[in-house]
């Protein structure tokens, strides 16, 4: 009798061992990187892509989903950190932030969760109408675009993180300039005078729309640049993404289909 209650014990010490690792342990330890805001924004800038498919954790390591999870970021005390792992799945746990830690770091990641949330709660949504001419004079809509992927870039001349990845974003034009099925347009907050001085300078290859600061922000409801929209071929949301590394990852997906 004795002998078979320890090996029950045994066992569920094994069990609860495994559970907590079988998606494997973190890349980075969660305390230490919590010791300064400069270590964390390091960290969460190239290692947290919320707006991409993941497998979603709580502190027990029990699955939950991606919006549970978003939801906790925007409006919980947590942080995300990836776990190591040998497939090409993004796995995200959520850990407590520590007492002492520098509240920028909790501030970040709530504004953070709060604009993936925000992104994530559009997919598969119908993107709002739209019939604009761009600065050729070409006539952009909903409907002259219906059945084609269309990829969105929404920025302005001023900031520095929208120019920073047209060089990228020119690319991945050329990599799909053989797709007719694929459209990149970008809608861009200055006027038309501005964006032809600034664009003899910056090249983008992007077909671009004027003056649409009201419609990003009424329509759109951005609060943060840039932003990339994926529609698919029926004009649904099919990804809203913060930068370029994940717009590549959800559009080699999305071409896909």
């Amino acid at each position: 009798m004795k002998k078979s209650i320890i090996i029950i014990i045994t066992f569920l010490i094994f069990t609860s061992s495994f559970s907590q690792n079988k998606f494997g342990n973190p890349e980075v330890n969660p305390i230490q990187i919590q010791k300064t805001f400069g270590d964390w924004s390091a960290y969460q800038s190239k290692n947290i892509m919320l707006s991409r498919d993941f497998i979603a954790l709580d502190p027990l390591s029990k699955e939950i989903s991606k919006e549970a999870f978003l939801d906790q970021l925007a409006n919980g005390n947590f942080i995300p950190i990836r776990l190591k792992s040998e497939d090409a799945v993004y796995y995200y746990k959520l850990f407590k932030i520590q007492p002492k830690t520098d509240t920028s770091i909790k501030a970040t990641i709530n504004q953070i969760g709060f604009d993936a949330y925000k992104n994530y709660k559009m997919e598969g949504t119908a993107f709002p109408p739209f019939s604009f001419k761009d600065l050729d004079g070409n006539g952009v809509s909903n409907e002259s675009m219906k059945g084609k992927i269309i990829v969105i870039k929404c920025w302005y001349i001023h900031c520095t993180p929208c120019i920073r990845e047209f060089p990228q974003v020119n690319k991945l034009t050329e990599e799909y300039k053989d797709r007719k099925d694929i459209v990149f347009i970008s809608l861009a907050e200055d006027s038309p005078e501005q964006l032809k001085t600034f664009l003899a300078r910056k090249p983008l290859s992007y077909a671009v729309i004027p003056n649409m600061k009201e419609y990003m922000n009424e329509a759109l409801q951005l609060n943060s640049f840039p932003t990339h929209f994926i529609l698919n071929k029926e004009g649904l949301i099919s990804k809203v993404l913060p930068n370029f590394e994940s717009l590549e990852v959800a559009l080699a997906k999305e071409s896909k289909l």
